[in-house]
């Protein structure tokens, strides 16, 4: 067994994963020591401006920083950090890998739309024992800036990917609405997303035997909501059943309150009250286009295929690349 820490530094959060990794591509194993999650928007105001602000990369590095002293107090062999939208399209994304790689001492990997739906593909189904190796599954990873749709057979390599630019920040900075939200607002908001999830997707649907997972902040969180948790309880939530009707349900339960009420309503993760209800809006449209009933809800994603990939278990896609396959 290795023990590797993996960074995850998104638009909405940066994550932690310390873990010991062993077994090989056919029976993976990854024994979770420290997982650990920061609200720190550092794609905050990048829709308007194109570049990442000082501020939100000031607090981004100082969680970057706490999380460093954190892997070597679990002794990490090696970290793998991994830097998603928000820093592969900000103007000055360059500058903030240097100031990354000076807290970090290693450089940290901005990886494309492609390299982010594989990691998260492996991570959410290495440990998918419920469902048969061979069996289609349909993940989509709905992060801060982007929503990465992935298919594959559980256990092989992904056969289909999309990238698309769905965020729970990109989707609550473009469509801007009162506090409490207007009804006007909400159809707007969900036109939009409806509109660009029809434009890539056409026709598709997945097969009636294929399992669909969801993964991220938004989709734990209304998880954690539906089941009444007043703190986060990562065991109820991991293959935890998350039905379209509970996410219309929470979705309108949500955007019925003001900001604060929403803060005091989600004890479970009080930071994510300012964009939960774009991701929300993000989630009910996706489930729609995509006739989804219901989503297996997954705390393995991206977090876990990095761990995976920096100690050298399965297959690599830094070095092998994904099929690049959008048909």
């Amino acid at each position: 067994m290795k023990t590797v820490a993996a960074l995850d530094i998104g638009t909405n959060s940066v994550r932690l994963l310390v873990g010991r990794v062993g077994g090989d591509s056919e029976s993976p194993k990854l024994q979770t020591l420290l997982r650990r999650m920061t609200i720190t928007r550092l794609g905050e105001g990048l829709q308007e401006r194109g570049s990442l602000s000082k501020t939100a990369m000031e607090r981004t590095l100082k969680v970057i920083a706490d999380y460093r002293r954190e892997a070597q107090r679990w002794g990490a062999e090696k970290i793998l950090p991994v830097a998603t939208s928000a820093t592969r399209e900000a103007d000055n994304g360059q500058l903030f890998v240097e100031m990354v790689r000076e807290v970090l001492g290693v450089n940290p990997c901005v990886i494309d739309g492609r390299v982010e739906a594989w990691l998260s593909f492996w991570g959410a189904t290495y440990d998918l024992d419920k469902v048969p190796r061979g069996r289609e599954v349909m993940v989509f990873d709905l992060g801060g800036g982007s929503t990465e749709l992935v298919r594959g057979k559980r256990g092989g390599w992904p056969e289909w990917w999309m990238s698309l630019p769905l965020g729970c920040v990109r989707v609550s900075e473009k469509y801007k609405v009162s506090d409490p939200p207007k009804p006007e607002e909400l159809e707007a908001m969900e036109r939009g997303v409806d509109e660009v999830l029809r434009n890539v997707l056409g026709g598709f649907s997945l097969g009636s035997r294929s399992w669909a997972v969801g993964l991220a902040g938004t989709v734990t969180t209304l998880s954690g909501l539906r089941q009444n948790l007043r703190r986060y309880d990562a065991q109820r939530i991991h293959h935890s059943w998350l039905s379209l009707r509970d996410c219309e349900a929470l979705y309108r339960r949500l955007s019925s309150m003001g900001l604060e009420e929403r803060r005091s309503f989600m004890e479970i993760d009080p930071a994510r009250a300012e964009v939960i209800v774009g991701g929300a809006a993000v989630l009910v449209v996706l489930m729609r286009v995509l006739g989804l009933k219901s989503i297996l809800v997954s705390e393995k994603d991206i977090l876990d295929g990095t761990a995976l990939a920096a100690a050298g278990v399965g297959p690599n896609p830094f070095v092998e690349g994904v099929r690049d396959s959008k048909d």
